[in-house]
Protein backbone atom coordinates (compact mmCIF):
# COMPACT_ATOMS: atom_id res chain seq x y z
CA UNK A 1 0.00 0.00 0.00
CA UNK A 2 1.15 3.53 -1.04
CA UNK A 3 2.40 5.44 2.11
CA UNK A 4 -0.11 8.46 2.73
CA UNK A 5 1.01 12.03 2.36
CA UNK A 6 0.11 14.79 3.78
CA UNK A 7 -0.38 17.24 1.23
CA UNK A 8 -1.48 20.77 1.92
CA UNK A 9 -2.69 22.12 -1.24
CA UNK A 10 -4.44 19.00 -2.35
CA UNK A 11 -6.98 19.68 0.79
CA UNK A 12 -7.47 23.31 -0.04
CA UNK A 13 -7.92 22.41 -3.27
CA UNK A 14 -10.72 19.78 -2.17
CA UNK A 15 -12.29 22.20 0.20
CA UNK A 16 -12.56 25.12 -2.76
CA UNK A 17 -14.32 22.30 -4.52
CA UNK A 18 -16.74 22.41 -1.76
CA UNK A 19 -16.93 26.07 -2.13
CA UNK A 20 -17.47 26.00 -5.79
CA UNK A 21 -20.66 23.40 -5.32
CA UNK A 22 -21.90 25.52 -3.23
CA UNK A 23 -21.61 28.71 -5.55
CA UNK A 24 -23.10 26.60 -8.16
CA UNK A 25 -26.12 25.40 -5.98
CA UNK A 26 -26.85 29.22 -4.52
CA UNK A 27 -26.89 30.20 -7.93
CA UNK A 28 -29.59 27.76 -8.64
CA UNK A 29 -31.79 29.68 -6.36
CA UNK A 30 -33.31 32.63 -7.91
CA UNK A 31 -35.32 35.08 -6.68
CA UNK A 32 -38.72 34.75 -8.23
CA UNK A 33 -37.21 35.02 -11.73
CA UNK A 34 -37.33 31.97 -14.45
CA UNK A 35 -33.70 30.58 -15.05
CA UNK A 36 -32.61 27.41 -16.28
CA UNK A 37 -29.74 27.23 -13.82
CA UNK A 38 -32.70 26.64 -11.77
CA UNK A 39 -32.72 22.97 -12.35
CA UNK A 40 -29.38 22.19 -12.53
CA UNK A 41 -28.72 20.75 -9.13
CA UNK A 42 -31.72 18.04 -10.11
CA UNK A 43 -30.74 14.76 -10.25
CA UNK A 44 -33.26 12.45 -12.64
CA UNK A 45 -33.37 8.61 -11.91
CA UNK A 46 -33.00 7.23 -15.18
CA UNK A 47 -32.22 4.20 -16.95
CA UNK A 48 -31.14 2.60 -13.43
CA UNK A 49 -29.33 5.28 -12.71
CA UNK A 50 -28.96 8.95 -11.78
CA UNK A 51 -28.85 11.76 -14.26
CA UNK A 52 -28.39 15.04 -14.52
CA UNK A 53 -31.90 16.68 -15.48
CA UNK A 54 -30.49 18.14 -18.71
CA UNK A 55 -29.17 14.56 -19.85
CA UNK A 56 -33.17 13.58 -20.23
CA UNK A 57 -34.57 16.87 -21.44
CA UNK A 58 -34.08 20.38 -22.78
CA UNK A 59 -34.28 23.32 -20.55
CA UNK A 60 -35.88 26.60 -21.97
CA UNK A 61 -37.22 29.75 -20.68
CA UNK A 62 -39.61 31.12 -22.50
CA UNK A 63 -40.81 33.68 -20.70
CA UNK A 64 -39.89 35.65 -17.69
CA UNK A 65 -41.77 33.20 -14.94
CA UNK A 66 -42.01 30.33 -16.42
CA UNK A 67 -39.31 27.34 -17.54
CA UNK A 68 -40.11 24.44 -19.92
CA UNK A 69 -38.52 21.41 -19.89
CA UNK A 70 -38.95 19.23 -22.94
CA UNK A 71 -38.36 15.36 -22.30
CA UNK A 72 -36.62 13.51 -25.09
CA UNK A 73 -37.87 9.95 -23.40
CA UNK A 74 -41.87 10.25 -22.76
CA UNK A 75 -41.07 7.46 -20.99
CA UNK A 76 -39.12 9.53 -18.93
CA UNK A 77 -41.53 12.10 -18.33
CA UNK A 78 -42.75 11.11 -14.83
CA UNK A 79 -39.27 10.25 -13.61
CA UNK A 80 -38.56 14.01 -14.35
CA UNK A 81 -41.58 15.18 -12.74
CA UNK A 82 -40.87 12.88 -9.49
CA UNK A 83 -37.22 14.56 -9.70
CA UNK A 84 -38.16 18.12 -9.59
CA UNK A 85 -41.17 17.65 -6.65
CA UNK A 86 -38.28 15.87 -4.58
CA UNK A 87 -35.90 18.76 -5.24
CA UNK A 88 -37.24 20.94 -2.53
CA UNK A 89 -37.47 24.15 -4.78
CA UNK A 90 -40.94 24.69 -4.41
CA UNK A 91 -42.00 24.14 -8.28
CA UNK A 92 -45.23 22.58 -8.86
CA UNK A 93 -45.23 20.60 -12.33
CA UNK A 94 -47.67 20.96 -14.85
CA UNK A 95 -47.26 18.21 -17.89
CA UNK A 96 -48.35 18.53 -21.36
CA UNK A 97 -47.43 15.39 -23.02
CA UNK A 98 -43.62 15.32 -23.30
CA UNK A 99 -43.44 19.21 -21.94
CA UNK A 100 -43.32 20.15 -18.27
CA UNK A 101 -43.59 23.44 -17.17
CA UNK A 102 -42.93 25.35 -14.18
CA UNK A 103 -44.72 28.57 -13.50
CA UNK A 104 -42.11 30.30 -10.82
CA UNK A 105 -44.45 31.78 -8.32
CA UNK A 106 -43.95 35.09 -6.68
CA UNK A 107 -42.00 35.50 -3.55
CA UNK A 108 -44.16 35.69 -0.97
CA UNK A 109 -42.85 36.21 2.92
CA UNK A 110 -43.18 32.46 3.26
CA UNK A 111 -41.59 31.45 -0.41
CA UNK A 112 -38.43 33.52 0.56
CA UNK A 113 -38.20 31.93 4.11
CA UNK A 114 -38.27 28.51 2.74
CA UNK A 115 -35.59 29.65 -0.11
CA UNK A 116 -33.39 30.79 2.52
CA UNK A 117 -34.04 27.53 4.76
CA UNK A 118 -32.92 25.62 1.18
CA UNK A 119 -29.57 28.44 1.56
CA UNK A 120 -28.72 27.30 4.87
CA UNK A 121 -28.82 23.49 3.82
CA UNK A 122 -27.10 24.41 1.10
CA UNK A 123 -24.42 26.06 2.89
CA UNK A 124 -24.63 23.26 6.02
CA UNK A 125 -23.66 20.58 3.12
CA UNK A 126 -20.42 22.12 2.18
CA UNK A 127 -19.59 22.76 5.58
CA UNK A 128 -19.96 18.57 5.92
CA UNK A 129 -17.86 18.40 3.16
CA UNK A 130 -14.90 20.79 4.19
CA UNK A 131 -14.85 19.20 7.63
CA UNK A 132 -14.88 15.68 6.07
CA UNK A 133 -11.59 17.20 3.71
CA UNK A 134 -10.24 18.22 7.57
CA UNK A 135 -11.15 14.69 9.15
CA UNK A 136 -9.08 12.80 6.14
CA UNK A 137 -6.14 15.48 6.40
CA UNK A 138 -5.70 14.82 10.09
CA UNK A 139 -5.89 11.47 9.68
CA UNK A 140 -3.13 11.12 7.31
CA UNK A 141 -0.87 13.23 9.75
CA UNK A 142 -2.01 10.85 13.16
CA UNK A 143 -0.82 7.92 10.33
CA UNK A 144 2.24 10.13 9.55
CA UNK A 145 3.06 10.50 12.90
CA UNK A 146 2.50 7.13 14.02
CA UNK A 147 4.55 5.64 11.48
CA UNK A 148 7.51 8.07 12.58
CA UNK A 149 7.37 9.96 9.29
CA UNK A 150 6.78 12.82 10.99
CA UNK A 151 7.82 14.18 14.19
CA UNK A 152 5.24 14.96 16.82
CA UNK A 153 6.07 18.88 16.29
CA UNK A 154 5.19 18.66 12.49
CA UNK A 155 2.17 17.05 13.12
CA UNK A 156 1.02 19.62 15.32
CA UNK A 157 1.99 22.34 12.99
CA UNK A 158 0.69 20.71 10.03
CA UNK A 159 -3.01 20.02 11.77
CA UNK A 160 -3.16 23.78 12.73
CA UNK A 161 -2.57 24.60 9.41
CA UNK A 162 -5.56 22.33 8.16
CA UNK A 163 -7.74 23.30 10.79
CA UNK A 164 -6.84 27.26 9.94
CA UNK A 165 -7.86 26.46 5.87
CA UNK A 166 -10.81 24.78 7.48
CA UNK A 167 -11.50 27.76 9.78
CA UNK A 168 -10.77 30.24 6.26
CA UNK A 169 -13.40 28.08 3.99
CA UNK A 170 -15.92 28.03 7.01
CA UNK A 171 -15.77 31.79 6.81
CA UNK A 172 -16.12 32.30 3.26
CA UNK A 173 -19.33 29.78 3.26
CA UNK A 174 -20.69 31.66 5.76
CA UNK A 175 -20.15 35.00 3.61
CA UNK A 176 -21.70 33.66 0.87
CA UNK A 177 -25.04 32.29 2.45
CA UNK A 178 -25.09 35.65 4.03
CA UNK A 179 -24.79 37.88 0.74
CA UNK A 180 -27.73 34.71 -0.98
CA UNK A 181 -29.61 35.34 2.29
CA UNK A 182 -29.77 39.33 1.75
CA UNK A 183 -30.39 38.88 -1.91
CA UNK A 184 -33.49 36.22 -1.16
CA UNK A 185 -34.84 38.93 1.56
CA UNK A 186 -34.50 41.81 -0.28
CA UNK A 187 -35.85 41.61 -4.09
Amino acid sequence: MATPTHDMNELKRRMQGAIQVLKQELGGLRTGRASASLLEPIQVEAYGTHMPLNQVATVSVPEPRLISVQVWDKTMVHAVEKAIHASNLGLTPSTDGQVVRLRIPELNEDRRKDLVKVAHKYAEAAKVAVRHVRRDGLDVLKKLEKDHKISEDDGKRSSEQVQKATDDIIVEIDKLLAAKEKEILTV
